[in-house]
C-alpha cells in the first residue's frame, strides 16, 4: 500500500538520486544529465522550507514531488517517480496529493515546466499548454512546455 508523507530535510539527497534517476531513464545523454545537476539536487532548505512530499510503499520511496507557492500560484517544481516504479499509478498520486497541498496553501493555480517526455502526464492530469521556453542542449533543438492547471 502507498502513502503520501511529508519528506524530511535529512532525505535531501535520496530524493536527489531519485530524480538523477529518474532524469536518466529517458536515455539523455550524460552531459546533459550533469549540466541539470542543479535543477536535480534537493536541499535540505528546499525540503524545509517547500512542501515536498514523497510516495512510500514498503519503506521504499517510490517517488517524490516539491512545489513552491507563491499565491495565487504554486509551481510544480519537480515531480519524479523512481523508473521501476513509472506507469504504475504513483505520479497520479502524487500529482493529485500536490493539487491539494497548492489548494491549502490558497494557490488557485498550477504552474508546471514539462521535460517533453512528462508532457503527455501533465495533459492527462488536465494541465493545459500556454507557451514554450526553448532549453536546446549541445546545440540540438529542445523546447519545453508551459503548462497551468485551475485549482
Amino acid at each position: 500500500m502507498m502513502v503520501i508523507q511529508r519528506a524530511q530535510p535529512n532525505e535531501a539527497e535520496e530524493l536527489t538520486g531519485l530524480a538523477f534517476a529518474a532524469k536518466r531513464y529517458w536515455d539523455y545523454p550524460e552531459s546533459w544529465i550533469q549540466s541539470w545537476a542543479t535543477e536535480l539536487t534537493i536541499s535540505t532548505d528546499e525540503v524545509t522550507q517547500n512542501p515536498t512530499y514523497k510516495a512510500v510503499v514498503d519503506s521504499v520511496t517510490a517517488g517524490f514531488y516539491w512545489l513552491r507557492i507563491n499565491v495565487p500560484a504554486a509551481e510544480l517544481n519537480g515531480l519524479w517517480v523512481k523508473p521501476d516504479a513509472m506507469g504504475k499509478g504513483f505520479g497520479r498520486a502524487l500529482f493529485e496529493h500536490a493539487e491539494k497541498i497548492a489548494q491549502e496553501q490558497g494557490a488557485t493555480r498550477l504552474i508546471i515546466v514539462s521535460d517533453p517526455h512528462a508532457l503527455g502526464f501533465y495533459q492527462r492530469m488536465g494541465a493545459t499548454v500556454y507557451g514554450q521556453q526553448s532549453a536546446a542542449m549541445d546545440a540540438n533543438p529542445r523546447v519545453l512546455s508551459l503548462l497551468d492547471k485551475s485549482l
